[in-house]
């Protein structure tokens, strides 16, 4: 079975005349199977946070035993990522891509199929399983988009590149609210009383059919379709050249010991992410159920508000990235302070909508919603980005990846899974409501802005010593 993910051997090479034109028609295909393929692993990983507040009304669970289930995905998802990473580089992009992404999609259209029992106990438990599957099943999507996109663009023009791609996430995470939309009108349309399970059928089926198309896009390698590597093609040899005297073999206990437990910027860099995934996840999760228990928004306007949150997030990292690279040399720090500067601003107008809509004669509170998740969506995703960076301008580049892993693992486990999921969730549920929930929001993103002009003096230094090696 594990013999099917090989990665396929090189073709003969092309005539010479033709490797061009080849070479730019693949990179095209290979870079939107790519975009595509993350993407709609996102069209079944939130799925559960907008079918939420239909379940509830239907008294098959409360916020506490939601936000609880909603925890399995980020569980899994951050140690599946270290796993997967691994496989992936032993195996065809191509099949890791869209294999994971059927399976990921077959079991999250289970969950819309499935009959649920009287008990929310018991319907919690069940949920956090599959959500635990999904999870696991999510670590097959990024590890071979990174693979594709090392072998099939070169060092120089990666950057760009991936900050695009990037912006998939973004892309799939607010047509997934839309989908939900789509198919809870159909469902509706049809008669079909629980309408939501559409949120977790109908974007299911989406995502099996764009596996389809990234099955026909996607190829491992350029050598795979008879074309030479990208470093040929392009006379591109910078990362090969730094990778000969940089690529030491250090031992993973004294690799994470040495340059990651012992090193206190990258524990401020850790918690700075713990906040920001906290802020992140904490709103766009929750939004559906706030929205429409609060009585600020319909059913649909609370779906509606879901996606421009995503969709806002895709021209704040592009312009984060130009900022950082445009006006500080590169640097994180300026630029995190500023945009979560505007998630505080974000954050409070979102929180006090109502009384903003009140004091300014707004008739629809639904506007000033709507203008909040777009300034905070706009804004936390720079940071994410920018953050996860940062932390590799403060190890060696022979334990950037372990550091990357560290990071990573403290925002998904501590910041998604226990505080947005769980925490969220039992607050919401209780008669500390909804109020303490924005406090923790508001003081989340203050505190990661301070931690981050803590390290805005020691990245300048370290950039200056870089300069005058």
């Amino acid at each position: 079975m594990l013999e099917f993910f090989n990665p396929p051997a090189a073709k003969p090479r092309l005539a010479a005349d033709k490797i061009d034109g080849e070479y730019r028609r693949m990179r095209l295909k290979v870079f939107l199977g790519a975009f595509f393929g993350y993407a709609s692993y996102y069209l079944v990983r939130k799925n559960l946070s907008l079918a939420a507040p239909g379940m509830m009304a239907d008294g098959l669970l409360d916020k506490e035993t939601a936000g609880f289930a909603m925890a399995g995905i980020p569980i899994a998802y951050a140690f599946s990522k270290f796993l997967m990473g691994s496989l992936s580089d032993r195996s065809d992009a191509r099949k890791f891509l869209v294999v994971g992404l059927i399976i990921a999609a077959a079991v999250m259209m289970s969950v819309g199929l499935i009959p649920y029992s009287s008990s929310i106990a018991i319907n919690g438990g069940i949920l956090f399983a599959f959500m635990l599957a999904v999870g696991w099943l999510s670590g097959m999507g990024w590890p071979p988009c990174g693979r594709i996109m090392a072998h099939w663009f070169s060092q120089n023009e990666r950057s760009f590149k991936m900050s695009i791609w990037n912006t998939s996430h973004n892309t799939g995470a607010g047509t997934l609210a839309l989908l939900v939309s789509a198919g809870i009108a159909v469902f509706t349309a049809v008669g079909i009383a629980e309408s939501w399970r559409a949120a977790f059928i109908f974007p299911s089926v989406v995502a099996m059919c764009v596996a389809m198309f990234c099955w026909w896009a996607l190829r491992d390698t350029p050598e795979s379709c008879g074309l030479p590597p990208i470093e040929e093609y392009r006379n591109d040899y910078s990362s090969r050249k730094a990778a000969k005297g940089e690529e030491t073999k250090i031992p993973f206990r004294r690799l994470f010991v040495d340059y990651v437990f012992k090193n206190h910027l990258l524990w401020l860099i850790a918690f700075a992410n713990v906040f920001v995934y906290f802020v992140r996840y904490g709103i766009s999760d929750w939004s559906p159920t706030y929205l429409q228990e609060t009585g600020l928004m319909t059913s649909l306007e609370s779906r509606f508000a879901f996606s421009l949150y995503e969709y806002s997030g895709i021209p704040g990292t592009i312009i984060c990235g130009w900022i950082s690279s445009r006006f500080f040399n590169g640097r994180c720090a300026p630029v995190v302070v500023l945009y979560l500067m505007m998630v505080t601003l974000g954050v409070t107008l979102y929180w006090n909508a109502a009384a903003v809509a009140g004091m300014l004669g707004v008739e629809s509170v639904s506007t000033i919603v709507y203008c909040a998740l777009s300034m905070t969506g706009f804004s936390i995703y720079g940071p994410i980005a920018l953050i996860g960076i940062q932390a590799l301008s403060f190890v060696p580049k022979n334990a950037a990846g372990t550091a990357a892993g560290f990071v990573g693992l403290f925002g998904y486990l501590l910041g998604d899974a226990i505080l947005s999921k769980i925490v969220v969730g039992q607050i919401a549920g209780s008669s500390l409501g909804w109020n303490t929930i924005f406090m923790m929001f508001t003081a989340a993103a203050v505190l990661a802005m301070l931690i981050s002009m803590i390290t805005w003096r020691k990245e300048l230094k370290v950039m200056r010593e870089r300069m005058k090696q």
